[in-house]
Protein backbone atom coordinates (compact mmCIF):
# COMPACT_ATOMS: atom_id res chain seq x y z
CA UNK A 1 0.00 0.00 0.00
CA UNK A 2 1.30 3.33 -1.10
CA UNK A 3 2.12 6.32 1.75
CA UNK A 4 2.86 9.65 1.85
CA UNK A 5 5.95 11.11 0.43
CA UNK A 6 7.09 12.50 3.99
CA UNK A 7 5.87 9.52 6.12
CA UNK A 8 9.27 7.70 5.87
CA UNK A 9 11.27 10.71 5.92
CA UNK A 10 13.70 11.48 9.16
CA UNK A 11 16.34 14.07 9.45
CA UNK A 12 18.53 15.32 11.43
CA UNK A 13 16.75 17.75 12.55
CA UNK A 14 13.46 15.87 13.56
CA UNK A 15 15.74 13.85 15.83
CA UNK A 16 17.20 17.25 17.21
CA UNK A 17 13.70 18.26 18.13
CA UNK A 18 12.74 15.13 19.59
CA UNK A 19 15.67 15.54 21.97
CA UNK A 20 14.60 18.93 23.21
CA UNK A 21 11.40 17.86 24.24
CA UNK A 22 12.40 14.64 26.39
CA UNK A 23 15.74 16.33 27.46
CA UNK A 24 14.84 20.21 27.74
CA UNK A 25 17.61 20.50 30.60
CA UNK A 26 19.82 18.24 29.90
CA UNK A 27 23.33 19.83 28.71
CA UNK A 28 23.87 19.34 24.93
CA UNK A 29 26.89 21.45 24.44
CA UNK A 30 29.62 22.76 26.66
CA UNK A 31 32.57 25.18 25.74
CA UNK A 32 34.99 27.36 27.55
CA UNK A 33 32.08 30.24 27.09
CA UNK A 34 29.82 27.27 29.21
CA UNK A 35 27.30 24.79 28.94
CA UNK A 36 23.93 25.16 26.61
CA UNK A 37 20.85 22.71 27.86
CA UNK A 38 19.19 21.35 24.78
CA UNK A 39 16.40 23.84 25.14
CA UNK A 40 18.84 26.90 25.06
CA UNK A 41 20.53 24.74 22.20
CA UNK A 42 17.36 24.56 20.10
CA UNK A 43 16.48 28.57 20.74
CA UNK A 44 19.59 29.51 19.31
CA UNK A 45 19.40 27.08 16.46
CA UNK A 46 16.11 28.27 15.81
CA UNK A 47 16.84 32.48 15.77
CA UNK A 48 20.04 31.02 13.30
CA UNK A 49 17.75 29.36 11.01
CA UNK A 50 15.08 32.37 11.10
CA UNK A 51 18.22 34.62 10.04
CA UNK A 52 18.98 32.82 7.34
CA UNK A 53 15.82 32.99 5.84
CA UNK A 54 15.60 36.43 6.86
CA UNK A 55 18.60 36.86 4.26
CA UNK A 56 17.06 34.92 1.76
CA UNK A 57 18.63 31.65 1.62
CA UNK A 58 16.62 28.64 0.70
CA UNK A 59 17.12 24.99 0.49
CA UNK A 60 19.87 23.73 -1.38
CA UNK A 61 21.80 27.17 -1.11
CA UNK A 62 25.48 26.62 0.66
CA UNK A 63 26.76 28.73 3.32
CA UNK A 64 30.47 28.56 3.82
CA UNK A 65 32.58 28.20 7.57
CA UNK A 66 35.95 29.09 8.02
CA UNK A 67 36.29 28.65 11.98
CA UNK A 68 38.31 26.72 14.48
CA UNK A 69 35.83 25.00 16.48
CA UNK A 70 33.36 26.85 18.77
CA UNK A 71 29.54 26.72 19.64
CA UNK A 72 28.20 28.90 16.80
CA UNK A 73 30.07 26.30 14.14
CA UNK A 74 27.68 23.38 15.10
CA UNK A 75 24.61 25.93 15.70
CA UNK A 76 25.35 26.36 12.16
CA UNK A 77 24.81 23.04 10.83
CA UNK A 78 22.11 22.46 13.02
CA UNK A 79 20.16 25.66 11.62
CA UNK A 80 21.52 24.32 8.19
CA UNK A 81 19.35 21.04 9.22
CA UNK A 82 16.07 22.94 9.78
CA UNK A 83 16.58 25.22 6.86
CA UNK A 84 17.66 22.67 4.02
CA UNK A 85 21.04 24.87 3.24
CA UNK A 86 24.15 22.96 3.31
CA UNK A 87 26.90 24.09 5.20
CA UNK A 88 30.73 24.02 3.83
CA UNK A 89 33.47 23.25 6.00
CA UNK A 90 36.31 25.37 4.86
CA UNK A 91 39.38 23.43 6.25
CA UNK A 92 41.74 26.36 7.40
CA UNK A 93 45.11 24.33 7.17
CA UNK A 94 44.94 24.87 3.26
CA UNK A 95 47.06 27.25 1.49
CA UNK A 96 45.65 30.48 -0.48
CA UNK A 97 44.95 28.57 -3.83
CA UNK A 98 42.96 25.64 -2.22
CA UNK A 99 40.96 27.84 -0.19
CA UNK A 100 39.84 29.91 -3.21
CA UNK A 101 39.37 26.59 -5.33
CA UNK A 102 37.29 25.11 -2.18
CA UNK A 103 35.07 28.37 -1.98
CA UNK A 104 34.44 28.81 -5.68
CA UNK A 105 33.73 25.51 -6.06
CA UNK A 106 30.42 25.20 -3.91
CA UNK A 107 29.58 29.25 -5.05
CA UNK A 108 28.50 29.99 -1.26
CA UNK A 109 25.50 32.63 -0.94
CA UNK A 110 27.24 33.71 3.04
CA UNK A 111 30.10 33.34 4.21
CA UNK A 112 30.76 32.75 8.40
CA UNK A 113 33.99 33.13 9.77
CA UNK A 114 36.24 33.82 12.83
CA UNK A 115 38.48 36.78 13.91
CA UNK A 116 41.09 34.08 13.70
CA UNK A 117 40.37 33.33 10.65
CA UNK A 118 39.73 36.78 8.35
CA UNK A 119 42.95 37.47 7.37
CA UNK A 120 42.73 34.14 5.28
CA UNK A 121 39.22 35.00 4.03
CA UNK A 122 40.57 38.97 3.39
CA UNK A 123 43.46 37.54 1.07
CA UNK A 124 41.12 35.50 -1.15
CA UNK A 125 39.22 36.99 -3.77
CA UNK A 126 36.43 34.87 -2.80
CA UNK A 127 33.56 37.16 -4.43
CA UNK A 128 30.90 36.44 -1.60
CA UNK A 129 29.37 39.65 -0.60
CA UNK A 130 27.71 38.34 2.72
CA UNK A 131 30.22 38.01 5.31
CA UNK A 132 29.74 37.00 8.83
CA UNK A 133 32.71 37.44 11.45
CA UNK A 134 31.35 35.35 14.54
CA UNK A 135 33.05 36.93 17.07
CA UNK A 136 31.88 40.55 16.15
CA UNK A 137 28.35 39.91 14.18
CA UNK A 138 27.00 36.71 15.04
CA UNK A 139 24.50 37.90 18.11
CA UNK A 140 23.93 41.07 15.87
CA UNK A 141 22.87 38.77 13.27
CA UNK A 142 20.15 37.06 15.67
CA UNK A 143 19.43 40.42 17.25
CA UNK A 144 15.33 40.99 17.13
CA UNK A 145 14.81 37.37 15.32
CA UNK A 146 12.29 35.18 16.87
CA UNK A 147 13.28 31.79 18.10
CA UNK A 148 10.43 30.36 16.38
CA UNK A 149 11.10 27.15 14.80
CA UNK A 150 10.81 27.12 10.70
CA UNK A 151 9.17 23.83 10.90
CA UNK A 152 10.53 23.14 7.33
CA UNK A 153 9.75 19.92 5.59
CA UNK A 154 13.62 19.10 4.47
CA UNK A 155 14.18 16.25 2.08
CA UNK A 156 16.60 13.95 3.83
CA UNK A 157 18.52 13.32 0.64
CA UNK A 158 19.14 16.81 0.55
CA UNK A 159 22.54 17.87 1.20
CA UNK A 160 23.71 19.29 4.96
CA UNK A 161 27.30 19.55 4.96
CA UNK A 162 30.30 19.05 2.36
CA UNK A 163 32.94 17.71 3.76
CA UNK A 164 36.65 18.52 1.75
CA UNK A 165 38.69 15.59 0.78
CA UNK A 166 41.74 15.50 -0.92
CA UNK A 167 43.51 12.74 -2.70
CA UNK A 168 47.27 11.89 -3.89
CA UNK A 169 46.92 14.46 -6.67
CA UNK A 170 44.61 17.37 -7.73
CA UNK A 171 42.71 19.57 -6.09
CA UNK A 172 40.21 19.44 -3.09
CA UNK A 173 37.42 18.06 -4.06
CA UNK A 174 33.60 18.49 -2.12
CA UNK A 175 32.28 15.02 -0.50
CA UNK A 176 28.38 16.19 -0.33
CA UNK A 177 26.76 14.53 3.20
CA UNK A 178 23.35 14.32 3.21
CA UNK A 179 20.79 14.61 6.37
CA UNK A 180 19.86 10.62 5.40
CA UNK A 181 23.51 9.83 5.62
CA UNK A 182 23.86 11.43 8.82
CA UNK A 183 20.89 10.34 10.67
CA UNK A 184 22.42 6.60 9.29
CA UNK A 185 25.95 7.30 10.79
CA UNK A 186 24.21 8.26 13.87
CA UNK A 187 22.40 5.18 14.09
CA UNK A 188 25.25 2.67 13.07
CA UNK A 189 27.39 4.75 15.94
CA UNK A 190 25.06 4.22 18.50
CA UNK A 191 24.65 0.68 17.44
CA UNK A 192 28.28 -0.41 16.97
CA UNK A 193 29.63 0.73 19.88
CA UNK A 194 26.42 0.95 22.59
CA UNK A 195 26.85 4.82 22.93
CA UNK A 196 23.64 6.56 24.20
CA UNK A 197 22.55 9.36 25.72
CA UNK A 198 24.70 8.93 28.98
CA UNK A 199 27.83 9.61 26.90
CA UNK A 200 29.69 12.62 26.30
CA UNK A 201 31.65 13.34 22.58
CA UNK A 202 34.70 15.51 22.78
CA UNK A 203 35.25 17.63 19.70
CA UNK A 204 38.96 18.33 19.91
CA UNK A 205 39.55 17.51 15.77
CA UNK A 206 38.58 20.10 13.37
CA UNK A 207 34.68 20.24 12.89
CA UNK A 208 36.24 20.66 9.68
CA UNK A 209 36.41 17.01 8.90
CA UNK A 210 34.37 13.62 9.11
CA UNK A 211 35.33 12.87 12.94
CA UNK A 212 34.14 15.70 14.51
CA UNK A 213 31.11 16.75 12.39
CA UNK A 214 29.94 13.18 12.15
CA UNK A 215 29.95 11.95 15.67
CA UNK A 216 29.20 15.91 17.14
CA UNK A 217 26.03 15.80 15.09
CA UNK A 218 25.57 11.92 16.49
CA UNK A 219 25.53 12.80 19.78
CA UNK A 220 23.20 15.05 19.72
CA UNK A 221 20.37 13.61 18.06
CA UNK A 222 20.96 10.47 20.55
CA UNK A 223 20.73 12.82 23.30
CA UNK A 224 24.74 12.91 24.67
CA UNK A 225 26.58 16.41 25.35
CA UNK A 226 29.34 17.33 23.33
CA UNK A 227 32.31 19.18 24.68
CA UNK A 228 33.96 21.42 22.27
CA UNK A 229 37.19 21.78 22.46
CA UNK A 230 39.01 24.46 20.30
CA UNK A 231 41.96 21.85 18.65
CA UNK A 232 43.96 19.74 20.83
CA UNK A 233 44.73 20.91 24.33
CA UNK A 234 46.01 17.21 26.07
CA UNK A 235 46.11 18.69 29.54
CA UNK A 236 42.51 19.96 29.26
CA UNK A 237 41.47 16.72 27.37
CA UNK A 238 42.81 14.76 30.22
CA UNK A 239 40.68 16.63 32.60
CA UNK A 240 37.92 15.62 30.38
CA UNK A 241 38.49 12.15 30.35
CA UNK A 242 38.57 12.48 34.33
CA UNK A 243 34.96 14.53 34.08
CA UNK A 244 32.58 13.17 31.61
CA UNK A 245 31.55 9.57 30.82
CA UNK A 246 32.90 9.35 26.74
CA UNK A 247 31.36 7.21 24.35
CA UNK A 248 34.15 7.31 21.71
CA UNK A 249 36.94 9.31 22.42
CA UNK A 250 39.18 10.27 19.09
CA UNK A 251 42.72 9.87 18.60
CA UNK A 252 44.90 9.96 15.47
CA UNK A 253 48.11 9.30 14.73
CA UNK A 254 50.09 11.79 15.49
CA UNK A 255 48.79 12.81 18.82
CA UNK A 256 48.88 9.27 20.16
CA UNK A 257 52.24 9.72 22.20
CA UNK A 258 51.38 13.20 23.30
CA UNK A 259 48.34 11.76 24.99
CA UNK A 260 49.65 8.53 26.46
CA UNK A 261 52.30 10.90 27.95
CA UNK A 262 49.45 13.35 29.12
CA UNK A 263 47.41 10.47 31.18
CA UNK A 264 50.44 9.61 32.73
CA UNK A 265 51.89 13.16 33.68
CA UNK A 266 48.25 14.47 34.94
CA UNK A 267 48.05 10.71 36.80
CA UNK A 268 44.29 10.45 34.93
CA UNK A 269 41.50 8.61 36.57
CA UNK A 270 38.95 7.96 33.32
CA UNK A 271 35.78 8.53 34.79
CA UNK A 272 34.54 6.02 32.20
CA UNK A 273 35.48 5.71 28.04
CA UNK A 274 33.81 2.74 25.89
CA UNK A 275 36.08 3.29 22.83
CA UNK A 276 39.09 5.19 21.75
CA UNK A 277 41.07 5.26 19.00
CA UNK A 278 41.14 5.66 15.24
CA UNK A 279 43.05 4.19 12.17
CA UNK A 280 44.56 1.38 13.75
CA UNK A 281 46.91 0.45 11.18
CA UNK A 282 48.78 3.72 11.25
CA UNK A 283 49.86 3.78 14.89
CA UNK A 284 52.73 1.76 16.58
CA UNK A 285 50.72 -1.19 18.08
CA UNK A 286 52.62 -0.46 21.40
CA UNK A 287 51.27 3.05 21.60
CA UNK A 288 47.57 0.94 21.18
CA UNK A 289 48.51 -1.62 24.36
CA UNK A 290 49.84 1.90 26.16
CA UNK A 291 47.10 3.91 25.57
CA UNK A 292 43.99 1.16 26.49
CA UNK A 293 46.04 0.55 29.48
CA UNK A 294 45.63 3.40 30.74
CA UNK A 295 41.99 4.24 29.84
CA UNK A 296 40.77 0.81 30.18
CA UNK A 297 38.78 1.03 26.98
CA UNK A 298 39.18 -1.00 23.83
CA UNK A 299 40.31 0.54 20.62
CA UNK A 300 38.13 0.83 17.66
CA UNK A 301 39.96 -1.71 15.06
CA UNK A 302 37.92 0.58 12.01
CA UNK A 303 37.94 1.53 8.76
CA UNK A 304 35.47 4.05 7.13
CA UNK A 305 35.88 7.30 5.11
CA UNK A 306 34.49 10.88 4.80
CA UNK A 307 32.05 9.58 2.09
CA UNK A 308 31.36 6.27 3.93
CA UNK A 309 31.31 7.61 7.23
CA UNK A 310 32.72 4.26 9.99
CA UNK A 311 30.31 1.94 7.94
CA UNK A 312 32.52 -0.44 5.79
CA UNK A 313 34.74 -2.06 8.71
CA UNK A 314 33.76 -0.85 11.88
CA UNK A 315 32.89 -4.01 13.78
CA UNK A 316 36.14 -4.86 15.48
CA UNK A 317 37.80 -3.89 18.76
CA UNK A 318 41.12 -4.57 20.36
CA UNK A 319 41.28 -5.56 23.60
CA UNK A 320 42.91 -2.90 26.20
CA UNK A 321 46.57 -3.20 27.07
CA UNK A 322 47.69 -5.82 24.93
CA UNK A 323 50.07 -5.69 21.88
CA UNK A 324 47.69 -6.66 19.40
CA UNK A 325 47.99 -9.95 17.30
CA UNK A 326 46.20 -8.86 14.63
CA UNK A 327 44.85 -5.93 12.82
CA UNK A 328 41.76 -7.83 10.84
CA UNK A 329 38.71 -6.06 10.44
CA UNK A 330 35.17 -7.34 10.61
CA UNK A 331 32.84 -5.51 8.07
CA UNK A 332 29.52 -3.68 9.40
CA UNK A 333 26.24 -5.35 9.81
CA UNK A 334 25.34 -2.09 8.32
CA UNK A 335 26.13 -2.09 4.94
CA UNK A 336 27.35 -4.49 2.25
CA UNK A 337 31.09 -4.61 1.24
CA UNK A 338 32.93 -6.56 -2.47
CA UNK A 339 36.13 -6.92 -3.39
CA UNK A 340 36.69 -6.22 -6.75
CA UNK A 341 39.64 -6.32 -9.13
CA UNK A 342 40.08 -3.78 -12.36
CA UNK A 343 36.82 -4.94 -14.20
CA UNK A 344 34.98 -4.74 -11.37
CA UNK A 345 34.84 -8.54 -10.65
CA UNK A 346 34.33 -10.29 -7.29
CA UNK A 347 38.28 -11.37 -6.30
CA UNK A 348 38.48 -14.50 -4.57
CA UNK A 349 39.85 -15.01 -0.80
CA UNK A 350 43.37 -14.25 0.11
CA UNK A 351 43.41 -11.67 -3.14
CA UNK A 352 43.33 -7.86 -2.77
CA UNK A 353 40.35 -6.21 -3.90
CA UNK A 354 39.22 -2.62 -4.04
CA UNK A 355 36.84 -2.30 -1.63
CA UNK A 356 33.11 -1.42 -3.61
CA UNK A 357 30.07 -0.22 -1.11
CA UNK A 358 26.62 0.02 -0.48
CA UNK A 359 24.70 1.45 2.83
CA UNK A 360 22.56 4.10 4.04
CA UNK A 361 25.86 6.22 5.70
CA UNK A 362 27.29 6.67 1.69
CA UNK A 363 27.69 10.03 1.18
CA UNK A 364 25.58 11.82 -2.16
CA UNK A 365 28.73 12.44 -4.63
CA UNK A 366 31.54 15.12 -5.00
CA UNK A 367 29.80 18.25 -5.75
CA UNK A 368 30.69 19.66 -9.01
CA UNK A 369 32.21 16.37 -10.27
CA UNK A 370 30.27 14.42 -12.54
CA UNK A 371 32.64 12.75 -14.09
CA UNK A 372 34.68 11.44 -10.99
CA UNK A 373 30.93 10.70 -9.92
CA UNK A 374 30.65 8.20 -12.54
CA UNK A 375 33.64 6.49 -12.42
CA UNK A 376 33.51 6.28 -8.40
CA UNK A 377 30.13 5.26 -8.36
CA UNK A 378 30.15 3.22 -11.36
CA UNK A 379 28.26 -0.64 -11.52
CA UNK A 380 25.59 1.26 -8.82
CA UNK A 381 28.65 0.51 -5.81
CA UNK A 382 31.06 3.27 -4.57
CA UNK A 383 34.69 2.83 -4.79
CA UNK A 384 36.89 3.55 -2.33
CA UNK A 385 40.12 2.97 -3.71
CA UNK A 386 41.33 1.25 -0.85
CA UNK A 387 42.67 -2.41 -1.23
CA UNK A 388 41.57 -5.10 1.51
CA UNK A 389 42.41 -8.97 1.68
CA UNK A 390 39.04 -11.19 2.50
CA UNK A 391 39.93 -13.95 5.55
CA UNK A 392 38.08 -17.44 4.91
CA UNK A 393 36.56 -16.34 8.27
CA UNK A 394 35.09 -13.20 6.53
CA UNK A 395 37.48 -10.40 8.28
CA UNK A 396 39.37 -7.87 6.20
CA UNK A 397 43.14 -7.14 6.15
CA UNK A 398 43.71 -3.66 5.29
CA UNK A 399 46.55 -3.71 2.35
CA UNK A 400 46.49 -0.16 0.74
CA UNK A 401 45.26 2.49 -1.35
CA UNK A 402 44.64 1.42 -4.69
CA UNK A 403 46.54 4.02 -6.07
CA UNK A 404 49.84 4.16 -4.27
CA UNK A 405 51.76 1.50 -5.50
CA UNK A 406 55.59 0.82 -5.99
CA UNK A 407 55.87 -1.54 -8.60
CA UNK A 408 59.37 -2.58 -8.42
CA UNK A 409 60.69 -5.08 -11.42
CA UNK A 410 56.71 -6.22 -11.98
CA UNK A 411 55.79 -6.79 -8.60
CA UNK A 412 53.54 -4.94 -6.95
CA UNK A 413 54.51 -3.41 -3.37
CA UNK A 414 52.25 -1.78 -0.94
CA UNK A 415 53.99 0.34 1.80
CA UNK A 416 51.43 -0.13 4.15
CA UNK A 417 52.64 -4.37 3.79
CA UNK A 418 56.22 -2.47 5.36
CA UNK A 419 54.74 -0.14 7.50
CA UNK A 420 52.41 -2.65 9.51
CA UNK A 421 56.22 -4.80 10.70
CA UNK A 422 57.88 -1.33 11.04
CA UNK A 423 55.04 -0.07 13.47
CA UNK A 424 55.33 -3.58 15.38
CA UNK A 425 58.63 -2.80 16.80
CA UNK A 426 58.95 -1.09 20.32
CA UNK A 427 61.59 1.19 19.54
CA UNK A 428 59.74 2.60 16.29
CA UNK A 429 57.25 5.67 16.89
CA UNK A 430 56.25 6.27 13.51
CA UNK A 431 57.19 4.84 10.04
CA UNK A 432 56.33 5.49 6.21
CA UNK A 433 57.40 3.68 3.25
CA UNK A 434 57.70 5.69 -0.15
CA UNK A 435 58.75 4.86 -4.04
CA UNK A 436 62.02 5.64 -5.40
CA UNK A 437 63.31 5.26 -8.68
CA UNK A 438 65.89 2.64 -9.42
CA UNK A 439 67.92 1.88 -12.62
CA UNK A 440 67.51 -1.80 -12.18
CA UNK A 441 64.13 -2.10 -10.08
CA UNK A 442 61.82 0.84 -11.73
CA UNK A 443 61.45 1.43 -8.37
CA UNK A 444 62.36 0.41 -4.79
CA UNK A 445 60.72 0.63 -1.39
CA UNK A 446 62.80 3.27 1.23
CA UNK A 447 61.84 3.61 4.46
CA UNK A 448 61.26 6.62 6.87
CA UNK A 449 61.54 5.72 10.32
CA UNK A 450 61.27 7.95 13.75
CA UNK A 451 62.27 6.47 16.76
CA UNK A 452 61.40 6.95 20.50
CA UNK A 453 63.17 8.58 22.67
CA UNK A 454 65.81 6.60 24.72
CA UNK A 455 65.09 4.20 22.03
CA UNK A 456 68.46 2.62 19.89
CA UNK A 457 68.75 3.67 16.78
CA UNK A 458 69.47 0.21 14.98
CA UNK A 459 67.97 0.27 11.63
CA UNK A 460 69.91 -3.24 10.87
CA UNK A 461 67.37 -4.63 13.57
CA UNK A 462 64.46 -3.45 11.65
CA UNK A 463 66.14 -4.52 8.35
CA UNK A 464 66.26 -7.67 10.02
CA UNK A 465 62.83 -7.71 10.86
CA UNK A 466 61.44 -6.84 7.67
CA UNK A 467 64.02 -10.13 6.14
CA UNK A 468 61.92 -12.14 8.54
CA UNK A 469 58.49 -10.78 7.72
CA UNK A 470 58.04 -9.89 3.88
CA UNK A 471 59.62 -11.27 0.73
CA UNK A 472 63.08 -10.10 -0.57
CA UNK A 473 61.68 -7.71 -3.14
CA UNK A 474 59.63 -5.90 -0.50
CA UNK A 475 62.76 -5.29 2.26
CA UNK A 476 63.05 -1.42 2.27
CA UNK A 477 66.66 -0.79 0.34
CA UNK A 478 67.24 1.96 2.59
CA UNK A 479 65.85 2.91 5.93
CA UNK A 480 66.27 6.96 7.23
CA UNK A 481 65.85 8.12 10.35
CA UNK A 482 63.91 11.01 11.01
CA UNK A 483 62.55 13.42 13.79
CA UNK A 484 59.03 12.39 14.25
CA UNK A 485 57.59 15.83 14.27
CA UNK A 486 59.51 16.22 10.54
CA UNK A 487 56.78 14.02 9.13
CA UNK A 488 54.71 16.14 6.75
CA UNK A 489 50.67 14.96 7.98
CA UNK A 490 47.78 15.39 6.66
CA UNK A 491 44.66 17.58 8.84
CA UNK A 492 43.66 14.14 10.75
CA UNK A 493 47.34 12.81 11.35
CA UNK A 494 47.69 10.32 8.71
CA UNK A 495 51.63 10.69 7.14
CA UNK A 496 51.18 11.86 3.37
CA UNK A 497 53.69 9.84 1.55
CA UNK A 498 53.85 12.20 -1.65
CA UNK A 499 54.74 15.19 0.54
CA UNK A 500 57.89 13.00 1.62
CA UNK A 501 58.88 12.07 -1.99
CA UNK A 502 58.20 15.94 -3.02
CA UNK A 503 60.05 17.26 0.68
CA UNK A 504 63.17 14.61 0.83
CA UNK A 505 63.56 12.62 -2.64
CA UNK A 506 62.63 14.76 -5.55
CA UNK A 507 64.07 16.07 -7.72
CA UNK A 508 67.09 13.99 -7.77
CA UNK A 509 66.81 12.60 -4.47
CA UNK A 510 67.57 14.03 -0.74
CA UNK A 511 71.12 13.24 0.63
CA UNK A 512 70.10 11.64 4.36
CA UNK A 513 71.83 14.61 5.66
CA UNK A 514 69.28 17.15 4.26
CA UNK A 515 66.41 15.36 6.41
CA UNK A 516 65.14 16.72 9.76
CA UNK A 517 67.00 13.94 11.95
CA UNK A 518 65.63 13.29 15.52
CA UNK A 519 68.30 14.95 18.11
CA UNK A 520 70.54 13.10 19.53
Amino acid sequence: MATGNFAQTLTVADLLRKQVVTRTHCPALEDSEGTLSYGDLDQLVNRLAQALLVRGLQPGDRVAVLAENCREYIVLQLAAAKTGVVVACLNWRLVDGEMRHCMRLVAPRMVFVSARYAPVLARIDHGVPDVVEIDTQFELLLAGVPDIDPLIDVDPEQGLVILYTSGTTGLPKGAVISQRAMVARAMCFAAEFGIGAEQSYVAWSPLFHMAATDFSLATLMIGGKVVVQDGLDVDRLCATIERESIGWLVAMPGMIDLLIDGLRRNRTKPRGVRVVGAMADLVPLQQIADLTGLLGAPYINSFGATETGLAPASGALLAPGVVPASLAKRESAFCRLRLVDADDRDVPLGTPGEAALRGPTLFSGYWNAPEVNAHDFRGGWFHMGDLFVRRPDGTLDFVDRAKYLIKSGGENIYPAEIERVLLAQPGVADAAVVRQRDERWGEVPVAFVAFKPGAGVDTEALRECCREQLAGYKIPKEFRVVNLAAFPRSSTGKIQRHEIERLWLAPGDAHPRDIPRRPT
